[in-house]
């Protein structure tokens, strides 16, 4: 073998590539469908930050605690009621320490932006209104009150102002609030009762807001699951930040 062809040979393995370091997956957040305009921004801002990618997930708190039991790979939870948070928790789905409750809500009473609603109903929203009687032949659209938190919120409010035996029967259950919203700003359901940010991200209009003695408080909790990587804590932390809360806070939900 020729001096210049030993040379080269002994040369190659300086030209391998360098071991590549693992890529940062990434943060995979599962979050209530009420979030998804915000936390989408809030998630574009992190990245511009830090160039980590965050992957959200949004559908009914219910259905995604569901899936984080069954081990869907989620590292943060972010919760529109306590119940679900509770519920993974005492399952052992959580880390420790790491919950806490980040944002409030209000919940209204929708109609298209172009429906002719009934004036009895207006901002008045009071023990034995006539919801059933402005619903007419018409659907009130809601989320599943069995076990999404608008639905829980909405019914509560309802039986507490004592309409719900009188509207029972003309709910159309949405598996979660987004999709209540939907059926109003369609013109499939005449109302519909959603959180005060939905209100303000579709062509519907507010007219009435429930009291807020009429329901359980409405309260975000977000927590990382027992599986985070540990990127999450960092994304977590961001969450709880100034910027996110200004995300928020634009949106129509009031930070804890």
């Amino acid at each position: 073998m020729s001096t210049n062809r030993r040379l080269v040979l002994g040369a190659l393995p300086l030209l391998l590539p360098l071991p590549v370091a693992a890529q940062d997956p990434g943060v995979t957040v599962f979050a209530a469908a009420s979030l998804t305009d915000s936390l989408k921004q809030v998630a574009d801002a992190y990245k511009a930050r830090t160039g980590v990618v965050i992957t959200l997930s949004f559908n009914a708190s219910s259905t995604l605690a569901r899936q984080i039991e069954q081990g869907a790979g989620a590292d943060i939870f972010f919760s529109a009621d306590t119940d679900w948070m509770d519920y993974l928790e005492k399952a052992g789905d959580i880390v420790p320490g790491t919950r806490k409750d980040l944002l409030g809500n209000r919940l209204v009473l929708v109609a298209a932006s172009d429906a002719k609603t009934d004036s009895r109903l207006g901002p008045r929203i009071a023990p034995g209104f006539d919801l059933a009687g402005a619903l007419g032949n018409g659907r009130l659209a809601m989320a599943d009150p069995a076990s999404v938190p608008a639905g829980k919120y909405g019914k509560a409010a309802l039986i507490a102002l004592g309409v719900w035996d009188k509207v029972a029967a003309k709910v159309v259950q949405a598996e979660n609030v987004r999709v209540a919203l939907e059926y109003v700003a369609r013109g499939e359901a005449p109302l519909g009762i959603v959180y005060a940010t939905d209100a303000k991200i579709a062509p519907v209009k507010v007219v009435g807001t429930f009291p807020e003695s009429s329901h359980p408080s409405i309260i975000y909790p977000v927590a990382l699951t027992k599986n985070a990587s540990p990127a999450a804590r960092a994304f977590l932390m961001f969450l709880e930040g100034p910027d996110a809360r200004a995300i928020f806070t634009k949106a129509g939900f009031t930070p804890r």
